[in-house]
């Protein structure tokens, strides 16, 4: 769905809005091995004074989706035990994140299944990154914006999901290379405790 010139405005103010507040989740941050000027490089924001409409939202981190046209869509993720885990905005439908590796990147691209994740890859190891939530969040055009890359570096969450996720991924294009987690770990987890040498040794493979 095409968003109306007043909608892209008022995500544009939200995003800037929680951009603004993004120094009261340095410690959230931290714990996730990302610095204020991470956040910042991508537009991560604090929903502490959340706009109109958004008050369901305070407290949560502030993912902005953004595209060479602006931002798009905007995800609050929880930083304490709030459940759930992830809300949207009403009548939001799943998208690709980081859409700017798709561009960024050579001949190999990462892939995995959250928007902290694909961060990470991106910015703390050298890994230009997408996230896609999910093999059911995978979408027919994404083969196309994919398929000109050699390789495509899968980095699943190590879950039965994130098995899936591999396997969707592997039927859907050519190039993929599994590099799953170990069982109960994701990209960050792994990230946090060995660094991003883990991650390079991977790819070599």
């Amino acid at each position: 769905m095409r968003l109306s010139a007043s909608q892209r405005q008022l995500l544009e103010k939200a995003s800037a809005t929680y951009a603004g507040q993004i120094h009261q989740a340095k410690e959230y941050l931290e714990s996730r091995g990302l610095s204020l000027e991470d956040a910042k490089s991508v537009g991560l924001g604090l929903v502490n004074e959340p706009v109109p409409g958004h008050e369901q939202f305070r407290g949560r981190l502030a993912i902005p989706y953004i595209t060479p046209t602006g931002v798009v869509d905007i995800r609050f993720r929880a930083v304490g035990p709030q459940e759930p885990k992830y809300l949207g905005l009403a009548g939001a439908k799943l998208r690709m994140y980081n859409t700017k590796a798709l561009f960024t990147a050579g001949d190999a691209i990462g892939v995995c299944e959250g928007e902290i994740d694909a961060i990470t890859l991106t910015l703390k190891v050298g890994i230009p990154a997408i996230g896609i939530p999910g093999a059911n969040a995978w979408k027919p055009h994404y083969r196309k914006l994919l398929q000109d890359f050699e390789r495509i570096y899968v980095f699943a969450d190590g879950d039965q999901s994130g098995q899936d996720f591999a396997r969707h991924l592997a039927k859907e294009l050519f190039g993929v290379v599994n590099l799953a987690m170990p069982e109960g770990e994701d990209v960050n987890s792994m990230f946090l405790a060995h660094g991003k040498e883990y991650f390079l040794e991977k790819v070599k493979v």
